[in-house]
Order: structure tokens, then C-alpha cells, then sequence
């Protein structure tokens, strides 16, 4: 399942706020001084001059070298007119004809020998934000991508220490991934550098920078949705000598540093979570996966509790359940979709059937929502509205899951705390009739026992 999350552009933080209103420098007078000329030195159809881009490129250079040059051990200063003029660049990148030009210019080649040499963090980050939108654009991202020198470093830089650097080159490699003309070049380049496992799992579990968490988490989910092979190899992954010396402990497997990342973005970022949480579903699709859930010190458990708080605690309290399920039914799809295979393969550490009355209650009240939405015409948007429909269907999945085994003691108590009611069975439980008629009747057995004037009741409505 594609996350459809698009290729975007990033601008610099102090960079152009109008790329409109606020120009560039022009180039020296002395090759301005006619209307032709400075037509000629434009950039396409936009205002901004070929001169200066390529001066700009120029004092960079020289700025590195006589950094260099200069057997300064120290970390390099970017002076702030400096700084403001690469910004610039890194701005005007945006734009289709300035993107051309700086591969014109060699601009790739000229970036990468930065990196390379750069000890300002500032430095590289913004090189590679240039780069980063040079490569929104096909032909650029073409050109780009086949640099084998600049694709072994970009991998590389992801060991690096500094958030707005590994930022930039998250999103560099997200945008690369997702343009379907390089997208296998860059994939067959991760797969062989066993160092980007290593360097994503630990901005995972040890990062507190929610925009750098969120953007790791969209990259890892492009990998995990675009090659199910790197996925298996990845949760299956044991970590090299080096790596257990260079951690100390050792690294976390892949799915205990999602739910990290899921942990720390919990009330920081929706989007996030359901970044994080997709990439858990994914990695549930696959046998290896599951193996690694469903063992008895792997991160089933951990993982199952953590999604029932956030379904429980943060989504599904009754006093506002429609505004949630409007606002945030992404993420539970999400959620759902985990728990529900989790259970299935929860014998190892859990008792099955001891599913917690909050979270039966919250998959009844989805499913109650859903049914009444289904019966009353002004919420006939709803009824069309795709993603209830696949949380709908995945609850109600869920629920039978549930049902087929529940407990006696627990039918009792869902009574008695009000969650199931002849309402509930009306509007949430009839979903079970047609498509899981064993697990209805299994409910409806356990019913019998426990309340008998609701179970004829239930009966009548639902005869089996």
C-alpha cells in the first residue's frame, strides 16, 4: 500500500521569503548595463541572474579551499553574507529552470567536493537542501541520482550527528525514492550500505527532533512499501561486531526503534504516529514480522500496549468519537490494522482471550458510529467516506477475531460497564450476522450465560 506522501520542496530557514519580491543580487554593473544583456543573464522566465548563481558557486569553492588551506582544525565559521546567498540558492532551487542551470553548472559535482570537505554543519546542511530540491524535478533527479560518488556519500551522511543535516538528506533520499525513474538505483544503494539500517534505527530510538523523526519515519516507510525484500532483511538483522561496539549494547531491532520514534511523536505529531504506525502494520504483513512479534522477548507485547493506550486513552473516548473518527481515522486504521494482527499471534506473551474491556468497548463504538452513520441520510458523506469504510471493515474483522473465543467473564463485565447493550447489538453487532456468523454465535452463546432477557432479545433481532 503506497503512502502517497508527495516529493516536496524545502526552503531554508533564514532563506527568500517571495522568491517574487525578494531578487537576488544582479551581477556586476559592468555586464548589466543593457536591457539585452540582463535579459540574456535571466534564468528562463524567472529574475534571477545566471552571473550571480555561478559567482555564488565560485566563493564557494574558494571559501572551503582557503578553509582548507589554512590547517584550521577548528570547526569552519560561515560568515552571514555568505550564509544568506547560499540560502538564496538553496531557495531558488525550487524552480524548474534555476534547478537546470545549477546542473548546467555542475552544481552536483561542486556540492558533493563541499560535503565532502566541509566542517560546518550549517555548510552541509544547506548543500544538501539544494540538492534535495535539484532532485523534485525528473530530468535533474535523473542526473543527480546516477553521481555513484554522491549516492555513496549521502548514504553515509546519515551517521552524521548534527538533526538539520540528517533532515535534509532524509529528505533528499525520500524524494529520490519517489520518483520511479531512480527510485530501484536508489534502493539497490541501500540495501548494499548495511550502514543505513544501523543509522536509522538509531535516530529512531534515541532522537527527540520531532520534524527529524517524522521525516526518518516517512523514509522508512517508502522502503518498507516499495521492497518487502529489505524489509524482511531488515527486521531479521543482527548487528555486526561493530556496530555492538560503537552502541555499547548493541542496536535495537528495527521494530523496538519504530516504536520509540511512535512513543516519542505520540503527542507531538499525528501525522508522525501514523507514519510510525503504518510502517508496524507493514512490517505485520510478512512472515518474518510476525515471527519477531510473536516471540516471547521480541517487541509484541511493547508494541500491543502501546497502540491500546493510544486507541483507548487518545482516540477513542466517547465524549467526542465522531470528531475523532473525522479527524484521525487514518491513524486508527492504522492502529487497528496492528492490533488486530498482533492478537493473532499473541499466544507466546499474552493470554488471547484477555483482550481489555476499554479496547472491546472502543472497537464497539467505532462500529456503533459506523452503523448509525449508515442508517441516517444527513451523514450521507460518511457513508461514501472510503477510510471509514476500511476502519469499519478492519474493526469489524477485529471484533470477530475477538468474539470467536471471548470469555464468559468478560461478556459479563461488558454488560455490566454498559458496553454491550441492545443498542450495541443493533448497530455494532449485526455486522457479525453475515460475515462471521461463529464468532457471532459464540457471543451470542457466552450471552446466555450471563444475561439471558438480553440474549432473547438479541434473538429476535438476529435469529441464526
Amino acid at each position: 500500500m503506497d503512502s502517497g506522501r508527495e516529493t516536496e520542496r524545502s526552503s531554508s530557514p533564514t532563506g527568500i521569503q517571495s522568491l517574487e519580491t525578494d531578487r537576488n543580487p544582479s551581477p556586476p554593473h559592468d555586464i548589466n548595463d543593457g536591457e539585452d544583456e540582463e535579459d540574456l543573464d535571466a534564468i528562463g522566465d524567472t529574475v534571477y541572474s545566471k552571473h550571480w548563481i555561478f559567482s555564488t558557486l565560485t566563493r564557494l569553492i574558494n571559501m572551503v579551499t582557503a578553509h582548507l588551506e589554512s590547517d584550521s582544525e577548528g570547526e569552519m565559521q560561515l560568515a552571514d553574507d555568505d550564509e544568506e546567498d547560499l540560502c538564496k540558492v538553496w531557495d531558488m532551487a525550487m524552480d524548474k529552470d534555476v534547478a537546470g542551470l545549477l546542473q548546467e553548472f555542475k552544481a552536483t559535482d561542486i556540492l558533493l567536493g563541499v560535503i565532502a570537505k566541509s566542517r560546518c554543519p550549517r555548510l552541509t546542511e544547506i548543500c544538501v537542501g539544494i540538492l534535495g530540491n535539484i532532485a523534485c524535478f525528473p530530468e535533474t533527479c535523473l542526473t543527480l541520482s546516477l553521481h555513484e560518488d554522491l549516492g555513496a556519500v549521502l548514504l553515509l551522511l546519515l551517521g552524521e550527528p548534527d538533526p538539520p543535516t540528517l533532515l535534509e538528506t532524509s529528505r533528499l533520499l525520500l524524494t529520490c525514492l519517489s520518483q520511479k525513474d531512480v527510485c530501484s538505483l536508489w534502493l539497490q544503494r541501500i540495501r548494499e550500505e548495511t550502514s543505513v539500517l544501523f543509522n536509522l534505527c538509531f535516530i529512531m530510538f534515541c532522537s527527540t527532533n520531532t520534524d527529524l523523526l517524522e521525516k526518518v519515519g516517512e523514509l522508512v516507510e517508502k522502503l518498507f512499501d516499495l521492497d518487502e525484500e529489505l524489509m524482511k532483511r531488515w527486521i531479521t538483522a543482527e548487528p555486526s561486531k561493530e556496530e555492538e561496539k560503537a552502541d555499547g549494547e548493541g542496536r535495537q531491532d528495527v521494530a523496538s526503534c519504530l516504536l520509540e520514534a511512535a512513543k516519542q511523536l505520540r503527542s507531538e505529531s499525528p501525522n508522525g504516529l501514523e507514519v510510525y504506525l503504518h510502517a508496524l502494520q507493514l512490517l505485520t504483513t510478512i512472515d518474518e514480522g510476525m515471527q519477531t512479534f510473536a516471540a516471547p522477548d521480541g517487541p509484541g507485547k511493547e508494541v500491543w500496549d502501546f497502540v491500546c493506550d493510544v486507541v483507548c486513552d487518545d482516540l477513542c473516548q466517547s465524549n467526542d468519537l465522531s470528531v475523532v473518527l473525522l479527524e484521525q481515522k487514518s491513524i486508527l486504521v492504522q492502529a487497528f490494522a496492528v492490533l488486530q494482527a498482533l492478537y493473532r499471534c499473541q499466544d507466546q506473551w499474552h493470554n488471547r482471550s484477555d483482550a481489555s474491556l476499554p479496547l472491546i468497548g472502543a472497537v464497539l463504538r467505532v462500529l456503533q458510529y459506523h452503523g448509525e452513520t449508515k442508517n441516517n441520510d444527513t451523514n450521507e458523506e460518511d457513508t461514501k467516506d472510503e477510510q471509514l469504510q476500511t476502519l469499519a471493515e478492519i474493526t469489524a474483522e477485529f471484533l470477530a477475531d475477538i468474539c470467536a473465543q471471548i470469555p464468559k467473564t468478560t461478556v459479563a463485565d461488558l454488560v455490566k460497564e454498559g458496553h454491550l447493550t441492545e443498542k450495541t447489538w443493533l448497530t455494532a453487532l449485526g455486522c457479525l450476522v453475515h460475515n462471521y456468523k461463529t464468532s457471532f454465535q459464540h457471543l451470542q452463546s457466552m450471552l446466555s450465560e450471563t444475561d439471558p432477557r438480553l440474549a432473547d432479545v438479541v434473538r429476535e433481532q438476529f435469529p441464526v
